[in-house]
């Protein structure tokens, strides 16, 4: 289809690599869980969290929340820092703005 005949659309916000990376993103969201671990982290006061608290609080093992963690670090939703025996989690700067951002928010 060229221009000339497109009715309605004026803008395409995402090209193709920003669709496929946002589909990832909204893919790694798309679970309960690792929403409550982004909704938590977010909303934390220091604006991270420990990953030694999480089990308990979302009543799954340790390697559940481990493997829910990685697939948000691995969106690029939170980042990761090992600080002795314990991993810390905080956002990443920009991400659910960014989200929004090309959602139209």
């Amino acid at each position: 289809m060229t221009d000339s005949n497109l009715c309605c659309v004026t803008e395409i916000s995402l090209d193709e690599t920003q669709a496929v990376e946002l589909a990832a993103q909204l893919k790694a969201l798309a679970d309960p869980v690792r929403l409550r671990l982004v909704s938590m982290i977010a909303t934390s006061a220091t604006g991270e969290i420990c990953a030694c608290d999480l089990p308990a609080i979302l009543d799954r093992s340790q390697p559940t929340v481990s493997h829910h963690l990685s697939q948000l670090v691995n969106a690029g939703i939170l980042e990761r820092e090992q600080r002795g025996k314990w991993a810390w989690f905080r956002m990443r700067a920009g991400r659910l703005e960014a989200i929004q951002t090309a959602l139209g928010a």
